[in-house]
């Protein structure tokens, strides 16, 4: 069995996802990355062994196949016996537009993408967080649960959503030693980001990597509530940009 802490990050191709699979590999983590960029997933493994990490495993796949999940589920436990952090950084934005104006189509992958996969993956990886004598796991929510408006409405449903469904597994296996947090990021500098606030000037928020310290907190064998939720702008991680960017950083 690997003494290297095993840890499964989904969404890894890029932004916090890629961030948090760096930063994990860099602390001596044994990271098996997942996305559905295959050339993006070799260039993390690529900056992975520049910065001296483990080589990362890469399973490109996308987590609307079901059985991949329950499959990388049964080869984690075959090759490792235990997972001790799961970070589920996959999400998808789907059209922001109003709730009538939503095809089928879109509204069924955004569902599946940011909901029923999240709870695919609870019911894939708990045998092997439970197995951990510190299991790990994230999972990521948004202002937008909070906050509802208008053409947000299945992307703020399938984040509360995965919210109620992270803190009700958090109660089932508090007992198994496993800590589950829910992190709302905040406004940071990704892709998706830009997708949704296309005129907003990326450079008075926090890029992707800003958000490790805080990930690799969590992912710390020390003492955390389960169960909670975490505001990445309410830490000190956060004030710590904010002092270092000064007066034009994003409040």
């Amino acid at each position: 069995m690997s003494e290297s802490k095993i840890v499964l990050v989904t969404g890894a191709s890029r932004g916090i996802g890629r961030a948090a699979a760096l930063a994990c590999a860099r602390a001596g983590m044994q990271v098996i990355a997942t996305g559905r960029a295959q050339k993006a997933l070799e260039d993390l493994d690529d900056d992975i062994r520049k910065a001296g990490g483990l080589p990362a495993t890469l399973v490109p796949m996308d987590l609307t196949d079901f059985d991949a999940i329950d499959r990388l589920g049964g080869a984690l436990y075959q090759r490792y016996g235990r997972l001790d952090g799961l970070i589920h950084a996959a999400a998808h934005l789907g059209d922001l537009t109003p709730v009538a104006h939503v095809t089928p189509r879109v509204g069924e992958q955004l569902i599946q993408t940011n909901l029923t996969a999240s709870w695919r993956l609870m019911r894939s990886m708990e045998p092997l967080l439970i197995q951990s004598p510190a299991g790990r796991a994230i999972f990521f929510t948004s202002g937008v649960v909070a906050n509802p408006r208008a053409n947000w409405g299945l992307y703020a449903a399938t984040k509360a959503g995965v919210e109620a469904l992270a803190k009700c597994w958090a109660d089932e296996i508090e007992f198994k030693k496993v800590v589950v947090t829910i992190l709302n990021p905040g406004p940071v500098a990704t892709a998706m980001r830009k997708n949704a606030f296309p005129g907003e000037d990326p450079a008075t928020l926090p890029q992707p990597e800003h958000l490790s310290s805080l990930i690799l907190d969590l992912m710390g064998d020390g003492p955390h509530q389960t169960g909670q939720t975490i505001h990445f702008r309410q830490t000190e991680h956060f004030k710590a940009w904010q002092a270092a960017h000064g007066p034009e950083a994003s409040a």
